[in-house]
Parts: structure tokens; sequence; C-alpha cells
């Protein structure tokens, strides 16, 4: 079977497989990428985080959070002294610096985050979780851990979670190497 890298590729053809059926058609190496483990892999993966998502989603919308707002409020109050500079903490959620500062914009308007400017880079700015933000967030956090617990950690071995967890950072250290907390700031490094 091919390698990853060879079908994704141009100058490899990932049709060219020894189990090719003779009529010269080349379905053999498609047919065995339909089976292949990683695609399963990351579907079960994509299922996964899609139905966490709706699962988790409307408790934190009960607590008039959106889920990118949690998202950040949550990074900002598991980083050290509740900051983060704001283009690490982009690049953790996965927001453009523009989509980051409107989201940070209604955050601020609500008293739930406020922005300094970052003792260690003048051009830039840290984003810093409100005592108010964390009341909020304070409010939000047990259901929450206890809906991950319902449909997430409950159905593994505490060794399968440290496991799941391991693997997790070293995927998104491939596909994400600079969403680590801190990655490029004086802001020592938090949970993930």
């Amino acid at each position: 079977m091919p390698e990853l890298a060879d079908i994704t590729n141009p100058d490899v053809d990932a049709t060219a497989d020894a189990a090719a059926p003779a009529d010269g058609t080349g379905l053999g190496a498609f047919e065995a990428l339909l089976h292949d483990e990683r695609l399963t892999a990351a579907g079960l993966l994509f299922e996964v985080a899609a139905g966490l998502e709706a699962a988790l989603g409307s408790q934190i919308d009960g607590h008039g959070l959106a889920l990118s707002e949690f998202e950040v409020l949550l990074r900002l109050v598991r980083s050290p002294g509740g900051q983060l500079r704001m283009s690490d903490l982009a690049r953790q959620v996965n927001l453009s610096s523009s989509g980051l500062t409107r989201l940070a914009d209604r955050l601020e308007a609500r008293g739930l985050l406020e922005r300094r400017a970052c003792p260690t880079d003048g051009r830039g700015s840290n984003a810093l979780v409100t005592a108010e933000g964390r009341t909020v967030m304070a409010a939000v956090l047990p259901g929450h851990v206890a809906l991950v617990e319902r449909w997430l950690t409950s159905a593994l071995e505490p060794a399968q979670l440290q496991a799941l967890t391991g693997a997790l950072r070293a995927v998104r250290a491939g596909v994400r190497p600079d969403a680590e907390a801190g990655a490029r700031t004086g802001v020592a490094p938090g949970p993930a």
C-alpha cells in the first residue's frame, strides 16, 4: 500500500500498486485506501470532535457564552497569571488576529477580559481574564467538566485517557506547532 506521503506527492502515481487489477483500472490501490486505518482514525476524530462540540455547546450557551468565547476564557484562566499574548491566543483557538480582536472586543465590553500592553514586546498585547471572567468560568466549568466526564472520559480507562492526551498533543505539535501556550512570549506555558 502506498504511504500517505506518496499519496499526497503529485510526483508519485498513487494508483501504481502491485495489487492493481489485471484489467489496468488501477482500482486496487483505491480499494485498499477505502479500508485504510488512517482514514478510519481521522474520520473518528472528526466525528467525535463534532459530537462533543454539540454535546458541550448547549451547556456553554446556557451561560451566555459562544463556544469560541468559552474557549478563549478557558485558555486564559488555565494560563499563568490568567493571560496570554493575543497572537498566541489566536493560534491556540484557531482564529485570525482580526477574528480574535473582534471576539476580545465583545468579551471586554462585557467585562470578562481586558487587554494590556505586552511587557516583552511593545508591539503586542496580552489578553487577561478579569475577576468577572473568572466568576463566569467558575459557574460554567462544573457542568462542563461533568459533561466531559459523561461523553468522553467515562468511556476511557485512566491509561487510555493519558495515552489519548499524549497522542493528541503529538498530532497538534505536527499540525499546529505554534499553538503551544506561550510559544513566543515571556508568558510561561500553561496546560493545553
